[in-house]
């Protein structure tokens, strides 16, 4: 059921007792009235209520996409409310973490519920003296690792959550391990 569509919902402010004192006891002009309030009453009642449409926590499921867009998060129609609810709330957090390891780590752990890894490269070098060939070689390509945590791995899922999350000028290879890969010792 939408909000333009519920069935006797009452106006918090009826139109029949607004008019002139002429008019209280006219039927048809009461009549009139109360079929303007049938009219009016979702639309007060989304106004009435609009600050909870902004927080993602109660917005209505028919509003959290619009909300998505808003925000410029994509939100896959076929997670779950909770889900896209989640995703929407962590909206900032995510924006500022994308393009880095960490956040594509979190936003696998969030949207897929697997837990992950990114072997990226060497890391980075510094030096004192200007025009220093920089170090390595350049990385074009880094490999996510990704593990079952709180549900199985779905191959297809975290794919498209590494590319739609992964730098333009990087490639990204996926591999599934049945489980958390063993450190290093050293």
């Amino acid at each position: 059921m939408t909000r333009h569509a519920v069935p006797g919902l009452p106006s918090r402010y009826p139109l029949g007792t607004l008019l002139p004192a002429m008019y209280a006891e006219d039927d048809f002009a009461q009549r009139f009235t109360a079929g303007l309030d049938q009219v009016l009453a979702p639309i007060l009642s989304t106004l009435d209520n609009l600050a909870h449409y902004f927080d993602p926590r109660v917005t209505p499921a028919d509003f959290a996409g619009w909300l998505a867009e808003w925000v410029a998060v994509e939100l896959d129609p076929a997670w779950p409310l909770e889900l896209r609810r989640a995703v929407l709330r962590r909206a900032v957090e995510l924006h500022r973490q994308r393009g880095t390891a960490h956040g594509l780590v979190d936003l696998l752990r969030l949207c897929a519920g697997v837990q992950a890894r990114v072997l990226d490269g060497p890391g980075s070098a510094w030096s004192t003296r200007p025009g220093t060939a920089l170090p390595g070689t350049a990385v074009t390509g880094v490999v996510v690792q990704v593990w079952p945590g709180r549900s199985e791995v779905d191959r297809h899922k975290v794919t498209a959550l590494v590319e739609s999350a992964r730098p333009v000028h990087l490639t990204c290879t996926v591999e599934v391990l049945p489980g958390p890969p063993q450190q290093r010792r050293g």
